[in-house]
């Protein structure tokens, strides 16, 4: 087994020594430099199309996908040698996509055949990008509150209703998002996940701006959207069941930003290039902690990922690692802040792992509060 992952880091080192152009082996230096496709998607650069097209050749935009799915069919060991590999020249994540991160392993989970084949090859190109429809303006911690309504129409339904944060809404091509298919019902037990095209009679969408004059949320707003009935993910009022776990696995994304899987700039090399932080002990050494942190907790992740891969879920402890994992990026940014002053704040760049963006983390996929309800009634068992 050892010789075959040997053979296999010679295969990667070697495909992406040849295939990552030089533009692609550096960090993102502003929002327009991620790739997140689409129909509609304009390159930042022929090197960003050419990095794209061959990593989705081969699969390795979803390595662990299945082959015939457009992935790589990569065991958990395998991606991380792969990983390391890209991580070894700097190489950039060739997609960055809701597809992949979100929707994509409920599909897996809870789709039918049809659906995987139809949905996932696009995503794993990245010829369809995607927005999520969870929160509303009167249902966002309580998520299972729901208003936007579908009405049964025989072969189809009549989507009504209002969603609010979602994300590049104003660019994706289409939309997952929880609907009330029986009003009736409770609250959990009424709700259905749907598959709704932006481009859709009926469907709009209204940028919000933020503090920073940036607009990557959106309201959205459906009036009257027919939606077919194909377009159901898993059982009808059912869908609080994909619902659950599309979180654990948005959770488990966000959190990555604690253990600088998020694209964010390490400590050690901001200090070295600050004279703030060449000059300043106690910043040094509280940059020091927050790397082993960083470290320890990448361990974490590691270590639950291999749970999954044995048969195993993450569940209710991805309230955990996306409380911790956000709470360790925000203090990397705290410290950043230190050692660079207003710099740091990246307002002009906008980028993920800006001292700005980094907040956002402890609200978004559920507040830190509720993460914390989460721990201390499912995990630790306490009483209410």
């Amino acid at each position: 087994m050892a010789h075959d992952l040997e053979q296999l880091r010679t295969h990667w080192r070697a495909w992406l020594e040849t295939n990552c152009p030089d533009e692609m082996r550096d960090g993102p230096a502003s929002e327009a430099d991620i790739c997140w496709g689409g129909a509609n998607w304009q390159f930042a650069s022929e090197a960003q199309e050419v990095w794209l097209r061959r990593c989705a050749s081969v699969g390795i935009t979803v390595p662990t996908w299945p082959k015939e799915y457009g992935g790589a069919g990569l065991t958990r060991d395998e991606e991380k040698i792969l990983h390391q590999e890209m991580k070894r020249i700097n190489a950039r994540t060739p997609l960055q996509s809701f597809g992949i991160w979100m929707l994509g392993p409920a599909l897996l989970a809870f789709g039918s055949d049809a659906q995987k084949r139809e949905i996932l090859p696009p995503i794993a190109r990245g010829e369809i990008r995607w927005c999520q429809g969870y929160s509303e303006p009167g249902a966002g911690s309580d998520l299972a509150g729901v208003q936007t309504r579908a009405d049964d129409c025989d072969d189809h339904w009549v989507v009504n209703g209002q969603k609010i944060w979602t994300s590049y809404a104003d660019k994706a091509d289409w939309i997952f998002a929880l609907v009330r298919t029986d009003p009736d019902a409770p609250k959990h037990k009424g709700i259905s996940f749907v598959l709704i095209d932006m481009h859709s009679t009926g469907v709009s969408t209204r940028p919000i701006q933020l503090i920073s004059g940036a607009s990557p949320f959106c309201e959205t707003f459906f009036d009257n959207v027919q939606v077919p009935k194909t377009q159901v993910i898993g059982q009808i009022n059912r869908g609080w069941d994909v619902a659950k776990y599309l979180l654990t696995h948005e959770r488990e994304m966000i959190s990555a930003g604690g253990a600088l899987m998020g694209g964010g700039r390490a400590l050690g090399a901001v200090l070295a290039d600050s004279e703030t932080g060449n000059s300043d002990p106690i910043l040094r050494a509280d940059a020091m902690r927050a790397e082993i942190d960083g470290l320890a907790f990448g361990l974490t992740l590691e270590r639950y990922k291999d749970q999954v891969e044995a048969g195993g879920s993450v569940g209710d402890a991805s309230a955990m690692l996306k409380y911790a994992g956000t709470e360790l990026n925000k203090r990397r940014q705290e410290l950043i802040m230190g050692a660079e002053g207003s710099a740091a704040l990246e307002w002009e760049a906008g980028l993920p792992g800006s001292w700005l963006r980094s907040k956002a983390n402890s609200i978004e996929g559920g507040t830190s509060e509720v993460m914390l309800g989460i721990i201390a009634k499912r995990i630790l068992g306490l009483p209410g």
